[in-house]
């Protein structure tokens, strides 16, 4: 856990939080500032920045997460579909920095303009 890291603190329950799931590599919980009418952030418990910091287990970790969002999905009401995010760096928009999935849905989306 990184003592500055607002996942890793609601992780540890410290900060409380809307969680939807959670099982032994990750959790699911409402984001605070939601940009589509359903927003949720799916946060791996074992802290790191960036996809290049990961380690095996990580990596190992990330495709079992990635393979348990359908089915959160799923419980959230997004069988017409959802779209996930994982913003790298500052330039991408990422504000906090410990790697995290958005699973946003609830409405068509177009793809934003460049």
């Amino acid at each position: 856990m990184k003592n500055d890291c607002v996942f890793c603190a609601i992780e540890a329950g410290e900060i409380p939080s809307q969680k939807v799931y959670e099982d032994e590599r990750m959790f699911v919980i409402k984001d605070i500032e939601p940009k589509a009418p359903v927003h949720y952030l799916a946060i791996p418990k074992r802290h790191y920045k960036l996809l290049r910091d990961m380690t095996d287990a990580d990596r190992d970790d990330l495709g079992k997460i990635f393979a348990t969002i359908p089915a959160v999905a799923d419980r959230l009401g997004l069988q017409n579909g959802y779209r996930l995010i994982v913003n790298q760096g500052d330039d991408a928009g990422q504000t906090v920095f410990h790697l995290h999935i958005h699973i946003l849905g609830g409405h068509a989306m177009d793809f934003p303009e460049l």
